[in-house]
């Protein structure tokens, strides 16, 4: 495992523990600390190179999305994306088309660059006696390629919108931020992350962290209630391999219900506050 960043001995130590770890290496740097892709891309190369590593694999996060193409150029290599089981070490499954398909693909590079699409395995619970914390050893310099700017982060008490058990959804159905309110409530009730469709967030009813789909966030919760979403295939993408889903809308045709396990056809802004009661 490596782990790259400013001040991440705490990261590393963590990372020591998680059952079949075997070793971490710290790569701990100014030049890391906002996870630039110019700036990272050249260490995995040397680490990579080094190490004799074979497989490097990223959760499918933005930031893994930015430096691990730029490290497919560094070390000619074409990176396979959002993987959803591994069939061998030089064959993986993920899928094509907002996910009405699965693609089997085989690399024949000598190093394999992987993201995970972590939601499609099982959380690794269990913990070990720490393993040796060591110094991954390489040059780390600021490329000066691109500058880190500001960030603007999104505080809420509610769960993580990727590792939440419980998601609330809304679409366009809601018709304005406000009324996102009633979904943010239900939440409240159901200890729950709140989500959006593209369209939601498109209009402006909530900011596009919250977007789930193809281009947002891929979940896999316990429990999805897509509330005024209609289910087109970008946001199906996003939310189908949750263990429950529940939609409510007004359309009897609408193809969320296609994949509901539960469908109630009703007009949410009757049905939610309903349900928000019940609960």
């Amino acid at each position: 495992m490596l782990v790259a960043g400013k001040d991440c001995k705490a990261a590393a130590d963590a990372g020591a523990k998680i059952a079949g770890v075997k070793k971490v290496l710290v790569a701990d740097d100014a030049s890391l600390a906002n996870e630039l892709a110019e700036n990272i891309a050249p260490v995995l190369q040397n680490v990579t190179t080094s190490g004799g590593y074979t497989h490097v694999l990223a959760s499918e996060v933005t930031s893994a999305k930015n430096f691990l193409p730029r490290l497919g150029a560094l070390m000619d290599v074409q990176p396979i994306s959002g993987i959803t089981s591994v069939e061998s070490d030089d064959t993986f499954v993920r899928p094509i088309y907002a996910g009405n398909a699965l693609a089997k693909v085989k690399s024949s590079d000598a190093v394999k660059l992987i993201t995970v699409r972590a939601t499609a395995f099982d959380k690794t619970e269990a913990e070990q006696a720490a393993c040796e914390v060591a110094d991954a050893g390489v040059s780390m310099v600021d490329a000066g390629l691109s500058t880190w700017v500001s960030e603007e982060i999104a505080k809420s008490d509610r769960p993580e919108l990727t590792s939440a058990k419980v998601v609330v959804s809304g679409g366009r159905a809601l018709k304005s931020g406000e009324n996102f309110e009633i979904l943010y409530s239900l939440a409240d009730k159901l200890n729950a992350a709140v989500g959006a469709s593209r369209a939601a967030v498109d209009a402006g009813y909530c900011p596009n962290d919250m977007q789930v789909g193809q281009t947002g966030k891929v979940v896999a919760p316990e429990l999805y209630v897509a509330v005024g979403i209609s289910g087109a295939i970008q946001h199906l993408a996003g939310m189908k391999d949750s263990k429950t889903i529940v939609a409510i809308n007004k359309d009897p045709e609408a193809p969320i219900f296609q994949v509901a396990d539960y469908g109630l056809v009703a007009d949410l802004f009757d049905a939610v506050p309903e349900m928000e009661g019940k609960v």
